[in-house]
């Protein structure tokens, strides 16, 4: 119980991918970590996208980070939805600037970039974003995982259990 006490959100928004969403959301679970799913309001029950569901637990309008430890990012096309709406950017922006945990995986990385906070910044993420993530002035490589203070950043499902290792790391 590694993370016994820290509380942890996971964003959600339709077409996330499967594997990004569960795998972080059961490995926190098992270390003993209170995990919050949040969405954006946009829909009761959110769809993956090998047809899987999850509902949210709130509201990216309801959270208040001053409860909250850090913050994990699917990927699949879930982050271009996601950046549509100001609260759940203002939810990675606030986190980030509170030094607190930031954890993006495959396609997150626009979430990112949209939240403003790549300047500088080591990262990876799926090769398909690369450009934006660059563009975004993030200095993007090409490695499973990569951080850089407390935020984390991964390419694919393949990199999960490199990527919870960082994330678990960082909130103990």
């Amino acid at each position: 119980m590694l993370l016994k006490g820290k509380k942890v959100i996971i964003l959600i928004e339709e077409m996330f991918n499967v594997f990004e969403f569960w795998y972080p959301y059961y490995r926190l679970k098992e270390e003993g970590a209170e995990v919050t799913v949040v969405g954006s309001g946009s829909a009761e029950i959110y769809n993956g996208k090998p047809g899987t569901q999850a509902t949210a637990d709130t509201t990216a309008d309801q959270v208040s980070i001053e409860d909250v430890d850090g913050v994990v990012i699917p990927g699949g096309y879930a982050p271009d939805m996601m950046r549509r709406y100001p609260a759940m950017v203002n939810i990675v922006k606030e986190l980030y600037h509170a030094d607190k945990l930031v954890a993006a995986i495959c396609h997150a990385g626009w979430m990112l970039a949209s939240a403003g906070i790549l300047s500088g910044r080591n990262t990876t993420s799926f090769f398909a974003i690369k450009d934006d993530m660059i563009n975004a002035g993030a200095k993007w490589v090409d490695q499973e995982v990569v951080v850089d203070g407390k935020l984390v950043t991964s390419r694919t499902p393949d990199d999960l259990p490199a990527f919870m290792r960082a994330v678990i790391g960082i909130l103990q």
